[in-house]
């Protein structure tokens, strides 16, 4: 990956401005490497997530004293991608909340028998109170907003749609690389990871025990979409 050549006919244009004015006069000159979008080689289209390599997390604090970590196992994301102007590039996601996956060791149904689950993770996908996949079965993410704000950084602001209520959010999202062919799917490659954070009441939760600030965290490689090839025709 290399920064646009662009940089070095700053440079020297702050470099001569900087030697015709007082030294009392001269401005910072901006540090335009810092923003300068990183040259993509991978080719523009779609690029769905390839979920072997994918992670999708959240957290909320906990008795004001811990964070509670869980994550979904089923979810989907594609991205259209414009490497020649990544301000047009979009991505959308699908999550099902039944998959949600909270980890817990414990004994649940011994301990919290009164609710009727079986354990901790149907608990939170199937409590009204909480994902209510049976009345919601699906969390979706559609963005509307592309900002750069770095050569490998961007702010991703998009419509969340969650317990059937649509809210805007944005992501702090980080290009970790490509590669021109998949070892294995002979196909380029991408690599992205996002994090934003938001509120469960927003989107009609009730705020109990646990905190109201949800923090998302998202990882995964993404492999070009190639159509099908065409059949031969018949003889």
């Amino acid at each position: 990956m290399k920064i646009k050549a662009t940089i070095l006919a700053v440079s020297a244009a702050a470099l001569l401005a900087a030697c015709s004015q007082p030294a009392a006069d001269k401005a910072p000159a901006a540090d335009t490497a810092s923003t300068a979008p990183v040259e993509l080689k991978a080719p523009a289209g779609v690029y769905v997530m390839d979920p072997t390599h994918a992670s999708l997390q959240w957290s909320i604090p906990h008795n004001t004293i811990s964070n509670y970590t869980a994550r979904f196992n089923k979810f989907d994301a594609k991205i259209t991608l414009d490497p020649a102007n990544l301000a047009n590039s979009t991505v959308e996601v699908s999550i099902d909340p039944t998959s949600v996956d909270a980890n817990y060791p414990g004994d649940y149904t011994g301990t919290h028998a009164a609710t009727g689950f079986k354990s901790w993770s149907e608990d939170i996908a199937r409590n009204k109170n909480f994902l209510n996949a049976g009345a919601f079965p699906q969390i979706t993410f559609k963005s509307t907003k592309v900002e750069l704000t770095g050569p490998r950084t961007a702010k991703v602001t998009g419509d969340l749609t969650f317990l059937g209520v649509t809210k805007p959010v944005t992501l702090d999202a980080t290009f970790n690389g490509e590669i021109e062919k998949h070892p294995f799917m002979q196909v380029p490659a991408i690599g992205f990871a996002a994090e934003g954070k938001f509120k469960r009441s927003d989107f009609g939760m009730p705020v109990g025990p646990v905190g109201d600030e949800t923090t998302i965290r998202f990882d995964a490689e993404f492999l070009q979409q190639v159509a099908p090839a065409a059949a031969a025709p018949a003889a």
